[in-house]
């Protein structure tokens, strides 16, 4: 049973995992806040019992212990903090900000500048899992900053995840270990939809085919979760195409810096820019199978 305590964390963004892992803190007994454009999340997030949620976390900035980023990018993370009416500057010195987009390493350690001028910890926390596991409570966390840092964050790490990885004190190894991660899950999907789409080719039921794979030594997590949604014909977005697109640029950023060669990386992002370009870019990830030709898919009509 959740016991309520005085500390104050705001989630900022409420898509599928950051709304996961507000709802983790307040069921973790945290005095939660929200911030999102979306006004049905904050709805949302304060019929779960949010203390407030709103467009604005200044609002409520100078009550806060932690932040938790759960944007999309770096961009949208500096918008955030050190923007137009950006949250840095009215926060408390001392204040937790987890930062847990997906971002390069560069990025986290110009953001922990940045909050560093304002007197605030910064953990470089990229997180991993899915709604499913932000919902709850039980996402992996890859996490590098100070030691001050993690203990003032650790309510909120208490209450989000599953497994806490703490990867180093230097700011960007966090970024990194989620990058390394990145190549593998979009490695992993590509692959699922190329050898899901041969089995179509082939005439295979792909529910069939779903079942065999699931079952033997070929499967994957990505693999069983997002080729369920091409067996259900399902690509309302969960996690898009676009995402990936942008996660694979900075897998291949991360290798050009290093003069390291990333063949599988690089077909996997050719096929998600592909996907993107062909207007799927919105859905699913899993929609990156639409792209092979010669295929009839759950849920489309049979090609003449």
């Amino acid at each position: 049973m959740a016991t309520d305590n005085a500390f104050h964390v705001c989630v900022v963004g409420l898509g599928s995992m950051g709304m996961g892992a507000a709802q983790s803190c307040i069921a973790a007994g945290l005095r939660t806040f929200g911030a999102d454009l979306n006004p049905k999340a904050c709805e949302t997030l304060k019929a779960a019992g949010a203390e407030a949620a709103g467009p604005d976390a200044s609002i409520f900035a100078d009550r806060l212990d932690a932040v938790l980023l759960l944007v999309v990018n770096a961009a949208q993370c500096k918008a955030v903090l050190f923007g137009e009416n950006g949250l840095a500057a009215k926060l408390r010195p001392g204040t937790g900000i987890m930062v847990s987009a997906t971002i390069a390493a560069a990025d986290a350690k110009d953001i922990a500048a940045g909050l560093a001028q304002h007197g605030l910890l910064m953990l470089d926390a990229p997180v991993s899992g899915g709604a499913a596991k932000a919902a709850t409570g039980e996402m992996t966390v890859m996490a590098a900053g100070s030691r001050e840092s993690f203990n003032k964050l650790r309510p909120v790490l208490d209450a989000v995840a599953g497994k806490v990885y703490e990867v180093g004190e230097e700011i960007g190894q966090g970024a990194t270990v989620k990058i390394i991660h990145q190549l593998l899950a979009g490695v992993h999907i590509a692959a699922g939809a190329e050898a899901m789409a041969l089995a179509a080719r082939a005439g295979i039921p792909l529910a069939t085919m779903y079942e065999v794979v699931t079952n033997a030594a070929g499967n994957s997590w990505m693999f069983e979760n997002r080729m369920k949604h091409v067996v259900d014909g399902d690509y309302a977005p969960k996690s898009a195409v676009d995402i990936f697109v942008k996660d694979l640029r900075l897998v291949a950023e991360t290798a050009l810096a290093l003069n390291f060669p990333l063949p599988l990386a690089s077909t996997a992002y050719t096929m998600f820019a592909n996907a993107s370009n062909a207007g799927y870019g919105k859905e699913d990830d899993a929609a990156v199978i639409k792209t092979f030709a010669g295929i009839t898919l759950p849920g489309q009509k049979q090609e003449k």
